[in-house]
């Protein structure tokens, strides 16, 4: 099985030079268990964070499309396969906004949706028939739906000390890092910073930061704003996104990814709690809050990352960097229940992210520069040992292609 590699180049204080091959036993083969090796760079670019395919490219057809977010540069580029190994930009890079760092494409292809972390930005660009990117539309900012009451540092919903954890976290990371770690301990700085109270300073506390994008059935899209604590959905329109509602988290919480369950149940793992929240649609079409559960025994610091479900959808796993773990879930009832099953070792340091092919999961490690697989237990559904691993530069991003 081939895999492509989104990473950090040296404008993030990475490793990468682009966009990377990692290959997991046979290279055609479906399955990804066996030994991993890293091949090579298949397109020169910088800070390619995040990577998705256009319809119908996850196999990478000979003119399979697969859009990249450039994370330091703000921008969107559409990479056209080349070769087998190869691939070339597509048309001009698309503005889209500071540390843009997700990208997620239309079902029929007729548009993306990139988010934002630096500025908040969710961004609708139209694609062609080819598959080429055009005509950012920005949509409309979001709002703190928790007002002041998200300003003062101490989360109230769950009592984290939102500055302790960012202090934690971005000393964890590291210096390369660090600039990538929510500003939530801002409200220790003295007047003299030019931010001293009023409704700038809270904006300052607590800015936007979208973060994902998913489609779900009959066109809806939902959005993370990480800042905010907010989960917003949407409908495309003639002039771009249209807002048709929201759920707001606890304070605190910073909803970072999502997976939309075949029970029609939408999952959120948040970042700073490091909690899973289920989201379901009222007989009115409103989305609401219905359930949630810890990931587990976490630590003060920890962050959580990427949300992925198992093959049945019995399971879901969530990354956490700090204490390197994988989170295990079973989904429960209706799949509105989840609950925690295990917590177990994620093989690498800072799991930024990871993808489900078939039993394996495969681990991108971000600052231990490899990429490892662990046998999922078809019982338990708990990750087990590192089975295999290979050093990557500073994996970000993991898109399984054939």
């Amino acid at each position: 099985m081939r895999a492509l590699l989104g990473g950090y180049t040296a404008d993030t204080g990475g490793n990468a030079s682009g966009i990377g091959m990692l290959v997991a036993g046979l290279a055609d083969d479906a399955s990804a268990g066996g030994a991993l090796a890293f091949t090579g760079e298949v397109a020169t670019a910088d800070s390619p964070s995040w990577l998705a395919p256009h319809p119908g490219s996850l196999t990478v057809a000979p003119s399979g499309v697969v859009y990249a977010a450039l994370e330091h540069r703000g921008q969107v580029q559409a990479f056209r396969r080349t070769g087998e190994a190869a691939f070339a930009p597509f048309g001009d890079p698309i503005d889209a906004g500071e540390a843009v760092c997700h990208v997620a494409v239309s079902p029929d292809g007729r548009f993306l949706v990139a988010s934002c972390w630096g500025d908040g930005r969710v961004v609708r660009m139209t694609l062609d028939a080819s598959g080429r990117p055009s005509a950012p539309v920005i949509a409309p900012a979001a709002v703190d739906p928790h007002g002041d009451e998200g300003a003062p540092v101490a989360d109230r919903a769950g009592d984290i000390d939102l500055a302790a954890a960012a202090r934690a976290l971005r000393e964890a990371a590291g210096e390369e890092y660090a600039h990538l770690v929510p500003e939530h301990d801002r409200a220790e700085s003295s007047p003299a910073d030019g931010n001293a109270g009023g409704a700038d300073a809270a904006s300052d506390l607590r800015p936007s930061r979208a973060h994902a994008a998913v489609f779900l059935p009959g066109g809806l899209i939902a959005t993370t704003d990480l800042g905010y604590d907010l989960v917003r959905f949407w409908r495309d329109g003639a002039t771009g996104l249209r807002a048709v509602g929201q759920v707001a988290l606890p304070v605190g919480s910073g909803p970072r990814q999502m997976v939309w369950h075949p029970s029609g149940h939408l999952y959120v793992v948040t970042e700073l709690s490091c909690e899973l929240f289920v989201l379901a649609p009222a007989s009115d079409g409103t989305w609401k809050l219905v359930g949630g559960t810890p990931l587990g025994p976490t630590l003060p610091g920890d962050a959580a990352a990427e949300l992925a479900t198992s093959r049945d959808g019995e399971f879901l796993y969530a990354g956490v960097r700090g204490s390197n773990t994988i989170a295990t879930l079973r989904v429960r009832g209706a799949g509105e229940l989840v609950s925690p099953v295990a917590l177990v070792d994620a093989g690498v340091d800072w799991p930024r992210h990871h993808v489900v092919v078939r039993d394996v999961l495969l681990v991108a490690g971000q600052l231990s520069n490899e990429v490892a697989s662990l046998t999922l237990d078809v019982r338990t559904g708990v990750p087990g040992r590192v089975r295999h691993r290979a050093e990557a530069p500073s994996p970000t991003c993991l898109l399984p292609v054939r």
